[in-house]
């Protein structure tokens, strides 16, 4: 594991990123290289709760989301796609 890559349960910490003023984030080349993520792509952010707090955010392409996915997520996922 890289000096950078710190394992947390079944998750894996791949970067760390600042929020500017304006509520963007810039995810590092080296990942967006590895995903495969082009500009005008569309990302879903799935958060996991547990007792009224998030603990996990998973971002992934839109179009890479399981149908049974989509299904429990609903019209909101319909308008990413």
């Amino acid at each position: 594991m890289g000096k950078n890559k710190r394992k947390a349960g079944g998750c894996r910490v791949e970067a760390v990123v600042g929020v500017d003023e304006r509520g963007q984030m810039v995810l590092p080349k080296d990942l967006r290289e590895r995903l495969d993520i082009q500009p005008g792509d569309r990302l879903a952010l799935v958060a996991w709760e547990e007792k009224g707090r998030v603990r996990c955010l998973t971002l992934m392409k839109a179009e890479e989301l399981s149908p049974s996915l989509r299904e429990a997520l609903g019209p909101m996922v319909r308008g990413l796609l």
